[in-house]
């Protein structure tokens, strides 16, 4: 049985519009230690939530025992936003909806994450290529990487599969983003959900890339919640325990349908199975 510790961590969109307060309770209540927030769940537009409601949902958080996390789904409101268009001025636009969403984050929480992952809102548009497209995504995301080391919140690339997005595809292409962009406040993440096109094992991909992921999203890989599919963690884990991995491991089910508490707690009771089962 190993004895290494990993922070686990739930996004509250599962709760749906339950309230802000009852959901962090669950959580903790569940076993978690860390809520990682999707913004849309908060307000259609991260400029509406007041510094006073900042606060509260921080003080929240901190109250019931919760640290947390950072945002993710991070485009899903307001509509009509996209990163990578050869429109300069929607580009624009978009890009500060990210420094609005950086202040959020910090605002919220210490040292917070933010997943980028929007695929409708940084696929290839307008007739651009996908180079073109790239280009434009590290051109925005370079130039939010200083607001966002200011504030101490690190932007996720998040690799996605193509049959959801044709701009960075693969933990290759995310962290070479990450390398071109060369800044602390901008890393990667992994996601077995996201993965699917890979053509090497996920244990492989997590040890080469490790120095650049900074943060861990779970799922079955057609989305539903761990345990409920055939997805086998355990050589992922025990990467991550052999690389020391500090950071954190987050429950991100994309089928709410057994429920908020349901999905929580038999996710939680199966991964921590499948980590006391890793090798000494």
């Amino acid at each position: 049985m190993s004895e290494f510790q990993f922070h686990q961590s739930i996004c509250n969109e599962i709760y749906e519009k339950r309230p802000f307060e009852e959901v962090c309770r669950s959580i903790r209540g569940i076993g978690y230690t860390g809520i990682e927030i999707s913004p849309f769940t908060l307000a259609e537009r991260p400029a509406d939530i007041t510094a006073a409601q900042r606060k509260h949902y921080r003080d929240v958080i901190s109250s019931e025992g919760l640290q947390f996390v950072g945002l993710h789904w991070l485009m899903v409101s307001p509509p009509g936003l996209h990163v990578t268009t050869p429109d300069r001025t929607l580009r624009e636009r978009s890009w500060r909806h990210i420094v609005e969403l950086i202040d959020l984050c910090a605002d919220v929480g210490d040292s917070g994450v933010m997943v980028f992952g929007s695929p409708k809102q940084r696929c290839t548009t307008a007739g651009a290529s996908r180079d073109e497209a790239t280009a434009n995504y590290i051109e925005g995301l370079a130039g939010v990487a200083a607001h966002a080391q200011q504030r101490a919140v690190t932007i996720l690339v998040e690799a996605l599969p193509i049959g959801q997005c044709d701009v960075i595809n693969t933990l290759a292409e995310a962290a070479s983003v990450v390398k071109q962009i060369d800044s602390p406040s901008v890393r990667t993440m992994f996601d077995t959900h996201n993965a699917v096109d890979e053509a090497e094992p996920h244990a492989v991909l997590v040890d080469r890339y490790f120095d650049v992921i900074r943060h861990v999203h779970i799922n079955e890989m057609d989305g539903r919640h761990p345990g409920t599919g055939s997805y086998d963690f355990r050589p992922v884990f025990e990467m991550l325990r052999k690389r020391g991995y500090k950071h954190w491991i987050s429950l991100e089910a994309f089928d709410f349908t057994a429920g908020a508490e349901k999905i929580a707690a038999d996710s939680l009771r199966y991964i921590q199975k499948e980590i006391a089962s890793l090798t000494a």
